[in-house]
């Protein structure tokens, strides 16, 4: 039973970079980069996560049964920017997932739709910088009535998240560093079964699902044609149990990371409406996490949706 833990936390690292926008970055809701008004940022990103290793509670081991474990996101993320100071988000993945060894198939589908409200109520001088502090407020749900208990391989566990998150970010020349702190909460999710065990026996079909908290900092260079990065992200979970040696995974399990990452957007010069996203990041510690490295690409270009077309100096920020 072991043998069907990695494909699991695999599972779950993509649920990390759904929920906190960890993928690709381009004006997503994890960033202080905001869309000039009726501009709209669209594009399609790829993400491949794979590992071999994992943590059985703070226990870390491999297991060759599974081989090497993977999950492949192809998504669709855009940004609207309804004032200067207030953008609307949204994220949809189709998610694949598959294991180079033993009997067990991979799963692939729709998973979980993303909207997000991004707010910019504080900009201002702060020295020889510029201090920018923002609120930001999102839900997800299932849009495909996926199978959840199959953990090893399913690709999401049918609940509906709330996400509330401030964030503070200081810009000086074109240096920055960016702070923030996110609350998930999560609905309960149902399994096709009538009873089930975690620490105890429990006769329902229903499973409470524990919160989450993630703390995200990013730091360096930010231009008009060059945003260059490093990026710390730590989740963890507010609640459930470990998985139990040599057993299998349950959707309530504690599920704690911290990764290290790098992002790169370049706008080029002789198209300022194009961007082009790379980011690579890997877990460097976790409990019931797979030791997993990640490596995303995006394109997103950005169409003026005003009534009236503006010069090309005012073209909207990438």
């Amino acid at each position: 039973m072991a043998k069907q833990l990695q494909a699991f936390a695999v599972w779950r690292l993509l649920v990390l970079a759904i929920l906190l926008g960890s993928t690709a970055q381009a004006q997503t809701d994890i960033d202080a980069i905001m869309m000039e008004k009726h501009a709209f940022c669209v594009g399609p990103s790829y993400s491949y996560s794979s590992f071999k290793n994992y943590w059985e509670g703070t226990r870390k081991r491999n297991n060759l049964n599974m081989g090497r474990v993977s999950t492949r996101m192809f998504g669709l993320m855009g940004d609207y920017g309804i004032t200067k100071k207030l953008n609307a988000l949204f994220g949809l993945p189709y998610v694949r997932t598959r294991a180079s060894a033993g009997t067990l198939h991979g799963l692939e589908g729709v998973q979980d739709l993303s909207l997000f409200l991004k707010w910019n109520p504080v900009r201002r001088k702060w020295g020889e910088g510029v201090f920018s502090a923002f609120a930001i407020g999102g839900f997800s749900l299932p849009l495909s009535n996926y199978v959840v208990d199959y953990l090893p391989l399913s690709i999401g566990l049918h609940t509906r998240n709330l996400l509330g998150r401030v964030m503070a970010d200081y810009q000086r020349g074109n240096w920055f560093v960016t702070g923030s702190a996110t609350y998930v909460y999560r609905s309960n999710t149902r399994l096709d079964r009538n009873s089930y065990y975690t620490t105890e026996m429990i006769d329902n079909t229903e499973v409470e699902m524990p919160d989450a908290m993630s703390f995200n900092l990013r730091a360096g260079l930010r231009g008009y044609h060059l945003i260059a990065e490093g990026f710390l992200n730590n989740w963890t979970t507010l609640g459930g149990f470990d998985i139990t040696r040599n057993n299998m995974p349950f959707p309530s399990n504690r599920m704690n990371a911290t990764s290290l990452g790098v992002n790169v957007k370049y706008t080029p010069t002789w198209a300022p409406r194009l961007s082009l996203v790379g980011t690579g990041s890997c877990v460097v510690t976790g409990r019931n996490m797979g030791q997993a490295t990640t490596v995303d690409g995006a394109i997103f270009y950005v169409f003026d949706l005003s009534s009236h077309k503006k010069s090309s100096s005012n073209n909207p920020k990438m």
